[in-house]
C-alpha cells in the first residue's frame, strides 16, 4: 500500500509540473524545467553507459542555449534555423544507427566517441528539439505528445497484460507484446481526436498522424533505452521517481521521438 502511494504521488507530481509549466504560457518555465530533466537525465545515462566525463553535459548546456534558450527567449524562434536543421538531420542519422542497432546487434556498441555521439544527438538535442516544438510551434502541442505517449505507455501495458500473446522484443523487452503495440497505437489514435477537438492547433488528420508517429518512435526510444539497461544489467536508470525508477525510464519516448516530431511539423509548416 504504501509503496501504491509512493509510485501515485510520484508520478501525480511529474505530470503536475510538466502540464503546469507547458500551459502557463511562459517560455522561461518549460525551458528550466526541461532544463533540469535533461541535467538528471544525462546523469542517469552516463552511470547506464559508464561515461565519466563532464563533457556531456558541457556539450548538453551549450546546445540546450545555444539552440534551445536562443531561440525560444530571444530570437523568437527565427534564429539560427540552418544550424538547427542541421542538428535534427544529425540527431535523426545517429537515432536511425540505433534503431539498426536494435535489430542486427547483441548489443549497442560503446567505444568512447561513440559515447559522446550518443549522449550528445540521442539525449541532448532531444530535449533541445523538445522545447523547440514548444517554442516555436506551440507549449499544446507539446503537451498533446506527452499525453499522446502516456495514453500508448498505459494501453499497451494494460492489453499486453491481458491479451498479449506475440512478443515484439522478447530478448531486449520481455513484456512488451504486438497486441499491447497496436492497443496502444489505437487508442493514441483515438486519443488524438480529442486532442485536435480541445486544442486550437493541429486538425485531426495532423494529429492522427501524430500519434502514429509517436507510437511507433517512442516504442523504438523505450526499446532502445531498455537494451542499454540491460548491457548494464539494471532494471532502471534510476531511483528519482518512487515506484517509476529513473526520469530517463518516463522521458526516454518523448526524447527519442522529438526530432521525428518537430521534422514532421516543420513539413506541415
Amino acid at each position: 500500500m504504501k509503496d501504491l502511494l509512493l509510485r501515485s504521488l510520484s508520478g501525480l507530481l511529474y505530470v503536475a509540473l510538466l502540464v503546469t509549466c507547458l500551459s502557463l504560457g511562459n517560455p522561461h518555465a518549460f525551458i528550466i524545467l526541461f532544463f533540469v530533466f535533461g541535467i538528471i537525465s544525462l546523469f542517469e545515462f552516463n552511470k547506464l553507459i559508464q561515461l565519466k566525463s563532464a563533457i556531456p553535459f558541457i556539450i548538453f548546456i551549450l546546445l540546450y542555449v545555444i539552440f534551445g534558450y536562443w531561440q525560444t527567449v530571444i530570437a523568437s524562434g527565427k534564429g539560427l534555423d540552418e544550424a538547427t536543421q542541421i542538428l535534427m538531420v544529425l540527431t535523426i542519422f545517429v537515432n536511425l544507427f540505433l534503431i539498426r542497432d536494435l535489430f542486427s546487434k547483441k548489443i549497442i556498441p560503446l567505444f568512447h566517441t561513440k559515447r559522446f555521439i550518443i549522449t550528445t544527438f540521442y539525449l541532448s538535442s532531444g530535449f533541445v528539439f523538445s522545447i523547440l516544438i514548444a517554442s516555436i510551434f506551440s507549449p499544446k502541442i507539446l503537451l498533446g505528445c506527452f499525453i499522446l505517449v502516456w495514453v500508448n505507455d498505459s494501453f499497451a501495458y494494460l492489453i499486453g497484460k491481458n491479451f498479449g500473446r506475440q512478443k515484439l522484443f522478447e530478448k531486449i523487452s520481455p513484456k512488451k507484446t504486438v497486441e499491447g503495440f497496436l492497443g496502444g497505437l489505437l487508442f493514441a489514435c483515438i486519443t488524438s481526436y480529442f486532442i485536435s477537438n480541445f486544442t486550437s492547433t493541429l486538425n485531426f488528420t495532423y494529429w492522427l498522424y501524430l500519434s502514429i508517429l509517436i507510437t511507433v518512435f517512442g516504442t523504438f526510444g523505450d526499446l532502445i533505452e531498455s537494451k542499454f539497461k540491460r548491457q548494464a544489467n539494471v532494471k532502471d536508470s534510476g531511483n528519482i521517481m518512487p515506484g517509476h525508477g529513473g526520469l530517463l525510464d518516463r522521458l526516454d519516448s518523448i526524447i527519442f521521438a522529438s526530432p521525428f516530431i518537430y521534422l514532421f511539423l516543420r513539413i506541415l509548416h
